[in-house]
């Protein structure tokens, strides 16, 4: 039986524009929500998973059209979840997708493109039905985000923005990646090629760990042999969360939603925490840490890659200008948002949202008021 739905989010003056309740087949239901619109047709992924929420779709949503201003995109915020279990032999989900296209095809002021638990492959299914979605296989004129590595080479660049103003230093840094998923393994490697210390990553079954460095080629050469990062012999293997407690310059959690929380926030030994999950870490957690002095830079800077690939492609732009496009805005976010961090004793969280509320009020004037 597919989960019941029930009505869990909060508006407020930004939004959520719109919260739609979909059953596009039997035994299938999904949620979009379109938080805000103000810069544009909204962008944001499709997450697949067996417990998405309505509260966590719509938080996602949020993240997504704070995401988008900060990163100076012509685009809102959005996010849709479908509520489905993971096919038991790993087929692609295309019946499902093709279903999902059509229930949101009157949705025009939304712009699909994959999260967790879809993929390229599940974007081509969806363009081809509504000739609206981002993502997509190069084949088709898109700019693969998963398999370039866009939200990776994102969080690369905002570390290289913390070693231009001195926050850290990326030769030697250690880091600690938590999730070795599409956004883990791209991170840990263009971290590696800056010069940094890849230490421990973990996926789903575990995680291995080498003081020294863990070999990130061999490490990545595995993981698409389809061998768990456990079984590296590499390395020395670890429980799976164990490592995000490990002493480390550059802790990046790439996995699921609120891994840091309030119980576990006073645990985190990295001096700096670089998000690539989407809300990988609550409000509370976010507090902890800044009062530990610990930067924990937010999603809507740090992994904004993605969206801003996305972005590019919308435009019919390709990989190159896309890779330039997330350094220059990245790199230049990270820098304002350290300036208002010294200008002001501010959360870090804090001063990026003012960052996105500035252009979304900016954006705001122009648009019609009733």
């Amino acid at each position: 039986m597919v989960r019941e739905i029930t009505a869990a989010w909060q508006a407020d003056e930004l939004g959520p524009a719109k919260v739609v309740f979909l059953r596009p087949m039997p035994r299938m239901a999904a949620v979009v929500v379109i938080d805000n619109v103000t810069l544009g047709p909204a962008i944001g992924g499709v997450r697949m998973t067996p417990t998405v929420s309505v509260a966590e779709v719509a938080r996602l949503a949020r993240a997504m059209t704070l995401k988008n201003a900060a990163a100076g995109l012509p685009h809102g915020g959005g996010k849709s979840g479908i509520y489905l279990a993971p096919s038991m032999d790993g087929a692609p989900r295309e019946r499902e997708m093709r279903a999902f296209a059509r229930a949101i095809e009157q949705l025009t002021d939304y712009i699909p493109g994959p999260d967790m638990g879809t993929d390229e492959s599940c974007m081509a299914a969806v363009h081809d039905e509504i000739g609206r979605a981002v993502g997509l296989p190069a084949v088709l004129g898109g700019i693969p985000l998963d398999e370039l590595g866009a939200t990776g080479h994102g969080l690369a660049c905002c570390a290289d923005a913390l070693a231009a103003d001195k926050v850290l230093e990326l030769d030697g840094a250690r880091v600690v990646v938590q999730g070795f998923g599409a956004v883990g393994a791209h991170a840990a490697r263009f971290l590696a090629e800056r010069g940094a210390r890849v230490i421990a990553v973990s996926d789903v079954l575990g995680a291995t760990y080498r003081a020294s460095g863990l070999d990130v080629p061999a490490l990545l050469d595995a993981k698409r042999a389809g061998e768990p990062v456990g079984s590296f012999r590499g390395g020395v293997r670890c429980e799976r969360d164990d490592i995000l407690w490990l002493e480390c310059e550059i802790l990046v959690p790439a996995a699921g939603p609120d891994v840091l929380t309030a119980h576990n926030a006073g645990r985190v030994r990295a001096r700096t925490v670089l998000q690539g999950a989407n809300i990988p870490a609550t409000a509370e957690a976010e507090r902890i840490l800044h009062q530990r002095g610990v930067l924990c830079v937010p999603d809507i800077i740090a992994n904004a890659g993605g969206v801003i690939c996305a972005a590019v492609e919308q435009r019919g732009g390709g990989r190159a200008q896309a890779f330039g496009t997330i350094e220059e805005k990245i790199r230049a976010n990270t820098a304002e948002l350290l300036d208002r961090l010294a200008a002001a004793d501010v959360a870090p969280r804090e001063a990026a949202t003012a960052m996105a509320l500035d252009r979304l009020r900016t954006a705001a004037a122009y648009r019609r008021h009733f």
